[in-house]
């Protein structure tokens, strides 16, 4: 059986976000997915998600391909969160690309393409603009 790992804010859930998880599950038998804290998605953005880390949480872990979900509560702590659910493999999208090579030493780092149009970044902007 093989593990896959993966981390996200996950904030305003939309297609991107699925077709990842989907694709992600595909690399082995079983998903869990880190939810970056709000603290730490405060400190990569400079904005507080819309939903909290505990309704992401929900979310993310109502999905049928998902199978466990954490709070990933630093960035620094990837290794220590790959080791301590023993994941074989960990996905991430191809914006990062290069980024976590470090830890192929740990685990195979595979990096899936995003989907084309879509971003939570411009999904906010364009929700802010009609209120």
């Amino acid at each position: 059986m093989s593990t896959v790992i993966t981390f996200g804010t996950f904030d305003v859930l939309h297609i991107g976000h699925i077709n990842i998880l989907q694709r992600a599950r595909e690399y082995g038998d079983k998903l869990i997915v880190g939810v970056s804290s709000d603290a730490l998605n405060f400190s990569k953005k400079q904005r507080n998600p819309v939903y909290p880390e505990m309704e992401r949480k929900a979310i993310i872990s109502s999905l049928k391909f998902v199978d466990e979900v954490f709070i990933e509560e630093s960035l620094e702590l990837k290794a220590e969160y790959i080791k301590k659910y023993n994941a074989d493999v960990l996905i991430m999208g191809n914006d990062w690309e290069g980024r976590f090579d470090c830890y192929n030493n740990i685990c195979e780092v595979k990096y899936l393409p995003r989907t084309d149009g879509i971003s939570t970044t411009e999904l906010i902007a364009m929700i802010k603009k009609y209120n």
